[in-house]
């Protein structure tokens, strides 16, 4: 597929690691001053024991426990931008030729892929693939931050635009469909079928409605690297029905 019809994934090299969010790193401690020898109210405590460092490890922590789905999202996406190359390549040409033999199977009416964001797998073979088979292929298109994503009809060929959120996607005067089977970014998940997004919810919303009309399969795509042992979920969370890496097809359903 051509680079300036549809975005292709960056490779970054082996040996990244996690860090902090941006801005951690540059909170400044807060002093107090008082007379010597007069008693420490006690919220100097880790600064002076511990020295800077730790009452930054503690700020730090208190974060991750506030919000651990955040944390989780860091380390996934750390991960992700490790992976190799020949990994990136072994999963795209596996999502196009399992992809489309449970399309073909399923036989759906539109089947739905993404634009690949940054380091997200490439989905230019399986579209290629499905469309080569006569299959209807839709992309998502972000409508607002709070509204779901709107699936849009594409070929290879059709113009794209540059999303509010970094994805290229279908113009607006490209038809609005509903698809019955979608294939779904993540930057985490687990057996259950629980993904991890990039917390606007556009997925989660967008999965709700489709479902609202009718039975639809969702099928989470991302490296194996990306697997963790449990999603932090929550009730407004809408689950997978299977998710493929480079190593396996996970049937998620009924697991709980």
């Amino acid at each position: 597929m051509r680079q300036d019809t549809y975005p292709r994934g960056r490779t970054i090299p082996m040996g990244a690691v996690p860090v902090l969010a941006r801005g951690l790193g540059h909170m400044a401690p807060t002093y107090l001053r008082r007379r010597p020898g007069s008693p420490s109210n006690g919220l100097l405590g880790p600064a002076l024991v511990f020295g800077l460092g730790s009452a930054h490890a503690i700020a730090t922590m208190s974060l991750a426990a506030a919000d651990p789905k955040s944390t989780l999202r860091r380390q996934a996406l750390e991960r992700r931008r490790a992976v190799e190359p020949a990994t990136r390549a072994a999963l795209s040409a596996r999502l196009a030729a399992v992809g489309l033999a449970w399309a073909e199977r399923w036989r759906p009416r539109v089947v739905a892929a993404f634009s690949p964001l940054r380091d997200e797998p490439d989905t230019g073979p399986l579209i290629a693939a499905l469309q080569a088979h006569g299959l209807t292929t839709a992309l998502p298109a972000v409508d607002g931050r709070a509204a779901p994503l709107v699936f849009r009809l594409w070929r290879a060929g059709d113009p794209l635009v540059r999303g509010a959120w970094g994805p290229l996607e279908p113009g607006a005067g490209a038809p609005a469909v509903s698809p019955d089977l979608v294939f779904v970014p993540l930057a985490a998940f687990d057996r259950r079928g629980h993904r991890l997004g990039y917390g606007a919810g556009h997925y989660d919303r967008a999965l709700k409605l489709l479902r609202a009309g009718g039975p639809i399969r969702a099928v989470g795509v991302a490296y194996a690297a990306a697997e963790v042992d449990r999603v932090p979920d929550e009730p407004h969370d809408e689950r997978l029905d299977f998710v493929l890496t480079e190593r396996e097809w996970i049937d998620a359903r009924g697991r709980g």
